[in-house]
């Protein structure tokens, strides 16, 4: 799987939050610019493992970029069945 991919499987995750597309961007913070609470970003972990088959815990204390994410997804990917903190 490459980035891009990963970004659009984001993005459409965080657009079924209700998140305006125009407010997703590689530099976007899940919890300063986003305002994402803990049961979302709960949300988005399990979003990518139905979507993506790959588990990635995404911690609402320590704030993320979108870009950070995605690369936590391709960790996931090349580790295979994995869990990925």
């Amino acid at each position: 799987m490459d980035i891009p991919k990963a970004m659009d499987t984001l993005k459409a995750i965080l657009v079924d939050l209700g998140i305006p597309v125009e407010s997703v961007h590689k530099d976007t913070l899940l919890c300063k610019d986003l305002q994402l609470d803990s049961t979302e970003t709960v949300e988005i972990s399990l979003g990518l493992k139905r979507q993506l088959g790959v588990n990635v815990k995404l911690e609402a204390r320590e704030d993320m970029t979108l870009a950070q994410v995605c690369n936590l997804i391709e960790a996931a990917v090349s580790a295979g069945p994995k869990n990925v903190a």
